[in-house]
């Protein structure tokens, strides 16, 4: 006897030994934890999450877990709100002490009593009972601290709906979706372990596994507990059926489930409280009925069986082994995450000096003489990374910096005509594609080509022509030639003009992309002045300046060519040969003697109706050398001269416009028109190349230099504005020293020596803990 106490008392400083390096892991990360928020690399302290159907006891199993009630539990729906309950450890905290976060702003917390948590919590349940929706998906959160559980966070889902099917039952049909696609959502979470509660007596009914397994198929994060063992074991009538309850066979649950076999658990009924319908006075009471409860689960097992349960089934019945099996998974995971989190740790701690270093370097450098130096730097390499954009590189990523031919067309604005129809942008090459700097000035630029040179001559009207054709100064006569020419350049005026304003609007949407771009680019190489900011907008707002001088510039040069090539016709511009323009009016002439010919009154009787009628269907062409290749010369001449006559007659005397003198003024502005077209598109491209792009190349960095150092004479106090930059700079160094101070309570240099005691801190408790488990 004496023996069984000596052992039995072992036994028990073995447990307590083993408890209190649980409570010091606990303790240890819990201050690594705390490390890390004040370090500002917080990481997620591992979770739980609840899943089961209405009445499966899921509330009821979460207070035995935790070892004090504070939910609304009972039959049918009572959980309406996921509730997440972040557990912490606190040594000094002998009694839960509970914080609700509002809803409103979760940086707020109010201390609040058991019972009053409680209370809340059921009234927010009878609230969402009387709403339409019946569910929220917004969390209540509590955060508790207490000396008997670890940092943990538990999260109590609303239980999944089995309606009933037929149309009667739709609402409720539409509450279980609604409650199933929230439970989904949560364990979609790769770090939260699953506690899937089943509540049936034959594990073929996949009732909570189903919905389950279609997040986690092989069950490689789930716990599987059956709920309710006490109202359970009366059910089965035979020693078997128990056998194939306690250890299902393989096939019946698939995957490679936690533990390797479901736990069973009971949860006595009643609650803690003072009333008169209260079983319990405090929350010791319902730890112990808990305890008694999972001793008599046992021994009702043991008879059922007829025999003694094994240690292995034993380690599976019983709210306390599942909590312990819970505790020595959580505490595998702390082990596991320690040398993830100590080298970030780390990591923090070298930026952080390294910032500070960078202050301090900062500050030594704010004198006239290193500050004018570093001001030229930043201007020589900036230009260098204009230069490297506009030439091509792949540097900057093109998905951040990069636009498509759309996307250019929405923020530069697109090349549209009068008829207010863009081209699709899948006619230009690499129109999908996401470009910047010169690649995307070439696309903007072969647009511009494609679009214009397309450009087909207005329609024109007969009673354009006629307005035309106007008195001359000193004969009543028409001059379709005159006539023509007016149509034409105000027609391409028209049509011209537009394009080179969106050219320029373009064009310079591009350039000024290219600043953002270079700030990425010196940023990325470590060049970027940081904390001058007044003169990083002095330089931006002088590489701004000097595009928008520049593009109106260019815009005026091309804006002149234009006014010129549409003010004076010159026919030898607009006719690549005399042939070409001898053979476009020969076809005219043969078709007006073929008419003189088959009406032979058409001299004689010019005003008559019959005679002019206007015809506008095509005559067939007969040329003047044909007309005069008869054996008979005198025929020949008679025929020219007649011919001649007739011309005259049509279109310098008659101001009938009759067919031949509309095709000769609509042919001749078609000329016209494409050849101030080709000329127009030459131009522009030649000169915006010449006076917009070259510039940035040559005229630039003279100009930034000169403005640079303009600046540095006139005031270089207000252009780093050095005063506030050593103030700030003095302000950054303070509350970083402080802040390194304040959370290790030392000397910056103490943030290693901190770190590498926790580290050793867990590994004497992973040995401690490994020494009591060999015993």
């Amino acid at each position: 006897m004496e023996g069984t106490r000596h052992n039995q008392h072992h036994v028990d400083d073995d447990d307590g030994g083993e408890d209190q390096c649980q409570w010091r892991l606990y303790e240890a990360y819990n201050e690594l934890h705390a490390l890390a928020q004040d370090l500002h690399t917080p990481f997620d302290a591992p979770a739980v999450l609840v899943v089961g159907h209405q009445s499966d006891g899921k509330s009821a199993l979460v207070e035995a877990l935790m070892g004090f009630q504070f939910n609304h539990v009972g039959g049918g729906t009572k959980t309406r709100r996921p509730i997440t309950l972040h557990m912490k450890y606190d040594p000094n905290s002998h009694s839960p002490s509970c914080f609700l976060v509002s809803d409103s702003d979760p940086s707020l917390s109010h201390h609040k009593s058991l019972p009053e948590i409680q209370a809340y919590i059921e009234a927010e349940n009878e609230r969402l009972e009387r709403d339409s929706c019946q569910f929220s998906a917004k969390e209540i959160i509590i955060r508790v601290e207490y000396k008997y559980c670890p940092n943990l966070t538990i999260i109590d889902t609303p239980g999944l709906i089995a309606p009933a099917p037929g149309r009667k039952n739709r609402a409720l049909q539409a509450h279980a979706r609604a409650v199933e696609s929230l439970v989904r959502a949560k364990m979609q979470h790769k770090e939260f372990i699953i506690l899937c509660l089943e509540d049936c007596s034959d594990w073929s009914n996949a009732t909570t596994r189903r919905v389950v397994m279609q997040i986690d198929p092989e069950l490689s994060r789930t716990v599987i507990v059956s709920t309710k063992l006490d109202t359970r074991i009366p059910q089965f009538a035979r020693p078997s059926d128990v056998e194939v309850f306690l250890s299902p066979p393989a096939c019946t649950l698939d995957g490679c489930i936690l533990g390797d076999s479901p736990f069973f658990t009971s949860v006595p009924s009643g609650r803690v409280g003072s009333g008169s319908d209260s079983v319990y006075r405090f929350n010791d009471e319902f730890k112990q009925a808990v305890c008694f409860r999972e001793i008599e689960d046992v021994s009702s097992l043991e008879e059922k069986l007829g025999r003694s349960l094994s240690k292995q089934e034993r380690n599976r019945i019983g709210v306390s082994k599942l909590r312990l099996f819970l505790e020595e998974m959580l505490k595998q995971r702390y082990i596991n995450n320690v040398p993830l989190i100590i080298p970030l740790l780390e990591k923090e701690y070298r930026s952080a000096t390294r910032k500070l270093s960078d202050i301090n370097q900062e500050l030594s450098s704010l004198d006239e003489v290193k500050l004018k130096e570093k001001g030229r730097t930043f201007n020589d390499l900036f230009l260098t990374k204009l230069s490297l954009l506009l030439k091509g590189t792949v540097v900057a990523p093109p998905d951040k910096f990069g636009e498509t031919l759309q996307d250019e067309r929405t923020n530069g604005g697109a090349f549209v005509g009068a008829d207010g129809v863009q081209i699709p942008h899948k006619l230009i090459p690499n129109a999908g594609m996401r470009l910047y700097g010169g690649a995307q000035y070439h696309r903007a630029m072969a647009e511009f080509r494609f679009v214009v040179g397309g450009i087909k001559c207005p329609p024109i009207t007969r009673e354009e022509i006629v307005n035309a054709c106007g008195v001359e100064d000193i004969h009543d006569g028409t001059n379709y030639s005159r006539t023509a020419c007016v149509i034409a350049v105000a027609k391409a005026r028209d049509t011209f003009e537009p394009f080179l304003h969106q050219l320029g609007s373009r064009l310079l949407h591009i350039l000024k992309r290219l600043l953002p771009i270079s700030v990425y680019l010196l940023q990325k190489d470590g060049e970027y002045l940081s904390g001058h900011e007044v003169f990083l907008r002095r330089v931006a707002s002088a590489f701004n300046n000097f595009a928008e001088s520049t593009e109106k510039s260019c815009h005026e040069k091309c804006l002149e060519d234009l006014v010129s090539t549409t003010r004076y016709v010159s026919w030898s511009l607009h006719n690549k040969s005399r042939a070409g323009l001898r053979q476009f009016l020969d076809s005219f002439g043969g078709t007006e003697h073929s008419n003189v010919n088959n009406n032979p009154t058409a001299t004689t009787l010019p005003q008559t109706i019959p005679q002019e009628k206007e015809d506008t269907r095509p005559q067939p062409d007969v040329k003047l050398s044909h007309l005069a290749s008869g054996t008979d010369s005198s025929t020949s001449i008679q025929t020219t001269e007649t011919k001649l006559a007739d011309l005259l007659d049509s279109t310098l005397w008659n101001r009938r416009l009759a067919p031949s003198s509309e095709r000769i003024v609509y042919g001749l502005v078609q000329q016209i028109f494409h050849g101030i077209r080709e000329y127009f598109l030459v131009s522009t491209e030649l000169k915006y190349n010449c006076f917009l792009l070259m510039p940035i190349v040559d005229k630039l960095p003279a100009l930034l230099r000169e403005d640079l150092e303009s600046a540095f004479e006139d005031d270089l106090d207000n252009i780093f504005d050095i005063t506030n930059l050593q103030n700030s700079l003095g302000q950054q160094k303070r509350d970083m020293e402080i802040e390194l101070k304040r959370v290790f309570r030392n000397s910056c240099d103490m943030v290693f020596v901190e770190i590498r005691r926790l580290k050793e801190k867990f590994r004497m408790i992973h040995e401690q803990l490994i020494l009591h488990l060999a015993i």
